[in-house]
């Protein structure tokens, strides 16, 4: 067990993952075991994804192949499996084939430190419900993240089109900045927890879950996994009307499978991240939580997938819900508005951890002064931002130009076209014979 800042209390130090009589069969077992539960919820997500769209939109969603549709995600799937097999002629072959693979590769990685319960007896042997654990966990999550990225990139790159490339440019901008709001939205879970171990995170939300202790980085961190997977409103790199599938425009077969099967894997990525360092992990929730024999062992694998699923159903909703943004749009609510956010949460945070450490104070009171002081901030930062925003709005007098960088771009917010040149012609009459 690794070594904390502050001794955590004997129950909680329990429930820590405990690898001490780990073999590699049982290793192996987790692996086969976290490859089948991906694949097994990505066929459910299809299916909850289409059934829900379909209900949220006033329509029946898939409902012919199998009972009530179930059937239709393993239907894609052999669809996609024997479907021609196209290359573009110019496209650099190796990395147009790498690129899928990696993105499939990182995205399956990430589960490998996910804690789904505590130890448990198979076969003779204690062993925790989690394939591997270390210090620095979180930052594993992170960097497989980050290198899930390549995929995408040299997806759009080797495909040598115009429109993939366009996509992984977006792509990589999105992903780059939301992953600096939600690294930093977890940066005071690492504080409070004293750990960037999963399994020890978990432990500590024994009495209050994260979510609730520090809820400003739960809210951001959600905003910011949903702009990380690409999902709407966020979707920017595969706007359809723009640039049709972003960088898989040029995939098809098994290629665009292992592309669409990441998507999804990393849906449950995310959302497992937010269940293990916000929701408790497999915990059981309130009041199931009074009955101790409910709350451990291998009850725990039931909690974490149904507050899985919690969040897998809120990307849902939110993409039967809202529109899509537009990009200035997007890239200044994560640049102006969720990093700002986060640094000063993580200072104030900080401030709270270092003086209940040293300093005999209530923790309310202090909670208080913080919550205002945030609070204080926030509306700071609001109508300092709402200023320039006025700024930039105000030479809309201006006559704007659509073709000054030599193409076409459509008009800001206050500005017009001009008229159309043909706007004084005279209209054509058609005489009837």
């Amino acid at each position: 067990m690794n070594a904390l800042p502050f001794e955590l209390p004997m129950a909680v130090q329990s429930a820590v993952a405990d690898f001490s009589q780990e073999t590699w069969w049982l290793t192996l077992i987790k692996a086969v075991f976290l490859i089948v539960f991906l694949i097994l919820n990505v066929l459910i997500a299809l299916w909850v994804e289409r059934r829900g769209l379909g209900r949220m939109q006033s329509r029946p969603g898939p409902n012919v192949a199998g009972p009530f549709g179930l059937l239709q995600a393993i239907a894609d799937a052999v669809k996609l499996l024997f479907k021609e097999d196209m290359w573009t002629r110019r496209s650099d072959k190796f990395l147009y084939l790498l690129a899928p693979v990696i993105a499939a590769f990182c995205a399956f990685s990430i589960f490998a430190v996910m804690p789904l319960g505590p130890n448990v007896n198979i076969f003779g042997y204690s062993t925790p419900l989690q394939m591997a654990d270390m210090p620095v966990a979180v930052l594993y999550i992170l960097a497989m993240a980050s290198l899930g990225l390549y995929g995408i990139v040299l997806g759009g790159w080797s495909s040598r089109s115009t429109l993939p490339l366009y996509g992984a440019i977006r792509s990589s901008a999105q992903v780059i900045s939301y992953e600096l709001s939600m690294g930093m939205a977890l940066v005071s879970v690492f504080i409070m927890a004293g750990s960037m171990s999963t399994s020890q995170i978990v432990a500590s939300q024994e009495n209050v879950w994260w979510a609730f202790a520090l809820m400003p980085a739960f809210i951001v961190y959600c905003i910011s996994a949903v702009g990380e997977v690409n999902r709407l409103p966020f979707d920017l790199p595969e706007a359809e009307g723009e640039i049709v599938a972003g960088h898989m425009t040029e995939y098809s077969s098994m290629k665009f499978a292992w592309y669409f099967l990441s998507e999804y894997v990393n849906m449950l990525n995310v959302s497992a991240v937010a269940t293990t360092l916000f929701f408790g992990g497999w915990r059981a929730p309130w009041p199931f939580s009074y009955f101790g024999i409910m709350d451990g062992g291998w009850w725990g694998i039931l909690w974490f997938f149904l507050k899985m699923w919690f969040f897998m159903f809120l990307m849902v909703w939110t993409r039967a819900t809202l529109m899509r943004f537009r990009y200035d749009q997007f890239m200044a609510l994560g640049w102006k508005r969720l990093i700002p956010i986060s640094l000063v949460w993580i200072v104030l945070v900080a401030i709270l951890r270092g003086v209940t450490n040293w300093v005999d104070v209530s923790l309310p009171v202090i909670a208080a002064v913080i919550v205002g002081v945030f609070v204080i901030a926030l509306i700071v930062v609001w109508f300092t931002d709402g200023g320039e925003e006025e700024e930039d709005e105000a030479p809309a007098d201006k006559p704007f130009d659509a073709f000054a960088d030599g193409y076409p771009v459509p008009p800001l917010p206050g500005q017009t076209l001009p008229p159309s040149p043909r706007a004084g012609r005279a209209p054509i009459v058609i005489e009837e014979a």
